[in-house]
């Protein structure tokens, strides 16, 4: 049998994403493979993506082994519940989406269905109050769940993912890649080598004039897709008639007290605004569409509106929704901002770059390069990439505003017909069905639809087989459980000073 493993991997760039890259196969071929991050300080990085999903505590606890007390304290990380969105559907809307499951199932049916039939008869709270994170969320509750509790409790697995800082993500993520055996070339490339008969990467050359050989490159360039596109031409799908958003501007303020367990985002004229509390600074954001606004007054309008003091000027970034036509292409494999960029309205940025990893690891080629294993992992990307994208466009189309040409445009515009079936099926009886590995479960589909204003007019015809009173008793109970289970937790402020407070920095 002949052995051909790879032995050399390369990884250009770094930010979260490739020191997340070069961590992950360090870790996992790290005996095999020899592992180097080429990066330069000269060049940064974005260093935005500062919110998550839950998915990254199995990233870094079960994959990396990092320890969470000291991932959050080295990251001046905070808590985060959900999202609430303000403004998005009528001016004066407001609704969390939250991690973790609504109610309790029963039977073959989802809590929510049962809800429906009480709260069309005006006999139930809004869905809000059925959610365990939607109700710890705006009181500022925290406690990150009882594995001893019993299974049905809602403190048995509370779903929860992080606010942190990204440079500090980084760096963290490259000590432990270093110690790992991952060797960090600093530099800019200037040249890209292929091979004469098929295209494949052999090298890239530094500005110093050092060549650094490969077999299996891993892009994490950013943007500019140094590998996957500038030297591959790979292409790229542009989703900007759905997503017209493609610009942002960028600035940290002051901390905020209390600081809230939930990233903020609040609709704007010609896009919306991210508030994002750290334990050291509070990051902003406005996301907005260059065809409707201007980047001064998108500017004046995030300093217009901050919690507390800038500490900086806005930082401007440009961007085109979309994503590469192959992430994986003949030797190279684009993750992160490279592979495609879908604008962080649900904070899946970080999350898609751990997706990737994931699905490259268990992909992993032979030197041999097997075209079935490129062609397996670009069809997961691309759908991957395309469910993301319809559940994003979902805030935009589903809204009443028409009182600025932006949301006139968003509401009115033709959506791809994968979310049309999805919204005309939750609108006729309130049911969603995953579409197979779909990144955003049911519970995530409900909670938007309804904070968008989709009203179900019917329920599941089952929910009628439950006598009326044992219905009512159902959903009161849930409510009510959770309400005292969330009364009894500490603040997130408490939580964060007892067991995860960062040094100064």
């Amino acid at each position: 049998m002949t052995n051909n493993r790879i032995k050399r991997v390369v990884v250009v760039g770094g930010g979260s994403a490739g020191w997340m890259a070069a961590a992950a196969v360090a870790t996992y071929l790290g005996k095999q493979t020899s592992v180097r991050l080429i990066e330069s300080e000269e060049i940064g990085i974005v260093g935005v993506g500062e919110a998550s999903v839950p998915h990254i505590r199995m990233f870094n606890g079960q994959m990396l082994g990092i320890d969470e007390t000291e991932f959050v304290k080295r990251t001046q990380g905070t808590i985060k519940l959900g999202i609430q969105f303000q403004d998005w559907s009528r001016i004066g809307d407001s609704y969390i989406h939250g991690f973790g499951v609504i109610g309790r199932s029963l039977g073959p049916l989802p809590f929510h269905q049962f809800w429906l039939k009480l709260f069309q008869s005006g006999r139930a709270a809004p869905i809000g109050e059925y959610s365990l994170q939607t109700v710890m969320a705006p009181q500022g509750k925290f406690v990150p769940g009882d594995r001893n509790s019993p299974p049905n409790s809602p403190l048995a697995d509370i779903a929860y993912a992080y606010h942190f800082d990204a440079g500090l993500y980084a760096r963290f993520l490259r000590e432990l890649s270093e110690q790992r055996g991952v060797q960090r070339i600093e530099g800019k490339i200037v040249g890209v080598n292929q091979r004469a008969d098929d295209g494949f990467v052999e090298s890239v050359t530094m500005e110093n004039g050092q060549v650094v050989d490969g077999e299996l490159f891993i892009d994490c360039s950013g943007f500019r897709g140094l590998l996957i596109e500038q030297a591959l031409k790979t292409g790229y799908v542009d989703w900007s008639h759905w997503l017209p958003c493609d610009r942002a501007m960028a600035v940290p303020s002051e901390r905020i007290d209390p600081i809230t367990p939930y990233t903020r985002a609040t609709a704007r004229a010609a896009g919306w605004q991210w508030r994002i509390p750290l334990q050291h600074r509070t990051g902003n954001g406005y996301v907005y569409s260059s065809q409707y606004i201007g980047d001064d007054e998108a500017a004046a309008t995030l300093l217009a509106n901050l919690d507390g003091k800038p500490l900086a000027d806005p930082r401007p970034l440009r961007f085109t929704p979309g994503m590469r036509k192959k992430c994986w292409n003949k030797n190279v494999v684009a993750l992160g901002l490279a592979s495609g960029f879908l604008e962080p309205l649900e904070s899946t940025s970080i999350y898609m770059v751990q997706s990737g990893i994931t699905r490259l690891l268990g992909l992993f080629p032979g030197s041999d390069f097997n075209p079935l294993l490129a062609e397996r992992f670009n069809r997961e990307s691309a759908f991957e990439y395309e469910r993301v994208r319809d559940f994003l466009i979902l805030h935009y189309h589903a809204t009443e505003r028409n009182d600025t040409p932006f949301w006139d445009y968003c509401r009115t515009m033709s959506v791809p017909d994968s979310l049309k079936e999805a919204m005309d099926l939750f609108r006729s009886d309130g049911r969603y069905f995953r579409n197979g590995e779909d990144f955003f479960a049911l519970p995530s589909w409900v909670q938007v639809m309804l904070g968008q204003r989709i009203m179900p007019q019917s329920y599941h015809p089952i929910v009628d087989d439950m006598p009326e009173d044992k219905l009512v008793q159902y959903v009161e109970d849930m409510r009510a459980t959770l309400a005292h289970a969330v009364a009894a937790m500490p603040t997130h402020g408490q939580w964060i000073d007892r067991y995860w407070k960062a040094s100064a920095l």
